[in-house]
């Protein structure tokens, strides 16, 4: 053999050994555990998987509303929870950074704010759990509450916890125009211990009242569940409220004043306990017929003629009495039935002199407990029922005031989005 043909040799043997030496170095763990039968290597993307599964938290942490929600309830909607563990940690800031508080639930699977979130406002919420082995978890969200522009409220009568009149219905003023009248009402319950039937009328985009066929029963208790939090009242304008109302009918007062006869028969329970005598419109100004409801009460309190359309030539009211005394308003209009001092004697069950109103007799001050105006005012309820009959007028419209009770019962129904 040449030298020329023994260098080549040498060269490629060199360069066999070689390669084996690296597939070797490659593949070190490979080679023992094909010698072995296996397969697979233990720093394969599973055991790697399945070792870091063996450190992490079986903990599951859930919070709503979720990461990066926008109109979120400021009633309901934030809350955490946990599966396969128990919350020691949650913290909940707004975007000043106040803290919100909030309690984690006896059994630790749950956490809830202590208190109504703002509006318009952007949150935080950290939360942290742990497993069964100590094992923490971890999880963070942040979302921003429905601003007023995209809310709407509803406000109520009468209040809470009040006893009111057989006439009371519950009357509901939504401060934006509501277009889905159906899904509105259906959040909102009234119900009444009696088991009376209870509808609601809308009387317009804004209003909503409630009522049975005829006035509420003595001594029952209606109950008004507002369910209205996330309820869609038009185009991206959402409801917050979550809140129940309940309140007593008091006893049955039902007060009848003929303007012919210029007297008031008030009845209680059915019977007449005082005829009282009064003075109601002028026939050029003459008092609405039909049935209202006192709707507020005031000791005292200030009549212009202007705010309701009597006006002299220099455009001032025809009167304007700072002092009226123990005034009940019957008509968003301006109908009450109040105290008259500046009246004679003579006039009441007589004359009918007012512009409107029904008059009762009265002191200046309404500070003389025996005069007729003061026993009405001490022994009338928000929501007792003044019906005025024999009137030149025509009949006070339903939605002037809390005045429903001057429409059928169907059509009554009618005015139901349900």
């Amino acid at each position: 053999m040449t030298d020329s043909k023994r260098r080549r040799g040498l060269m490629a043997a060199s360069a066999l050994l070689s390669g084996v030496l690296v597939l070797t170095a490659c593949n070190d763990g490979d080679t023992a555990d094909a010698a072995n039968g296996s397969t697979e290597s233990p720093n394969s993307q599973a055991q790697v998987d399945e070792a870091a599964a063996k450190k992490t938290s079986q903990a599951r942490i859930t919070i709503t509303p979720k990461n990066g929600a926008i109109n979120a309830s400021i009633n309901k909607d934030a809350k955490v929870t946990v599966e396969d563990g128990k919350l020691t940690s949650v913290t909940m800031t707004s975007g000043d950074g106040t803290e919100v508080k909030g309690e984690i639930s006896a059994d630790g699977k749950s956490w809830q704010p202590g208190e109504q979130l703002e509006r318009a406002t952007t949150y935080k919420i950290a939360a942290t759990a742990e497993d069964s082995d100590g094992r923490q978890a971890h999880e963070n969200t942040s979302f921003t509450t429905v601003s007023k522009d995209n809310s709407f409220i509803g406000n109520f009568t009468p209040e809470n916890g009040s006893t009111v009149g057989v006439g009371m219905p519950v009357s509901i003023n939504f401060n934006k125009p509501i277009t889905d009248r159906k899904a509105v009402q259906a959040g909102i319950e009234v119900s009444s211990s009696s088991g009376q039937e209870v509808v609601g009328h809308w009387f317009n985009s804004q209003r909503i009242d409630f009522r049975p066929d005829t006035y509420w029963a003595e001594g029952s208790t209606v109950t008004l569940n507002l369910k209205l939090d996330g309820v869609e009242g038009s185009d991206g304008v959402f409801g917050v409220q979550q809140k129940t109302v309940t309140f007593k009918v008091g006893r049955n007062q039902v007060s009848t004043v003929d303007v012919n006869a210029k007297t008031m028969k008030v009845e209680r329970n059915g019977k007449t306990i005082k005829t009282i005598p009064i003075s109601a419109g002028s026939p050029e100004t003459p008092t609405y017929n039909g049935q209202m409801v006192i709707s507020e009460k005031f000791k005292e309190t200030r009549m212009n003629g202007a705010t309701v359309g009597f006006t002299d030539d220099d455009g001032k009211g025809e009167y304007d009495i700072k002092d009226v005394p123990h005034a009940m308003r019957l008509s968003t209009s301006g109908t009450f039935i109040h105290g008259n001092y500046w009246g004679a004697d003579s006039v009441f069950g007589n004359v009918n002199t007012s512009h409107g109103c029904v008059g009762l007799n009265d002191v200046k001050g309404a500070g003389d407990p025996n005069q007729a105006a003061a026993w009405f005012y001490d022994n009338s309820l928000i929501g007792d029922v003044v019906i005025v009959k024999n009137s030149k007028d025509k009949t006070i419209q339903p939605d002037n005031g809390l005045n429903g009770w001057n429409m059928s019962w169907a059509d009554w129904k009618a005015g139901s989005a349900l």
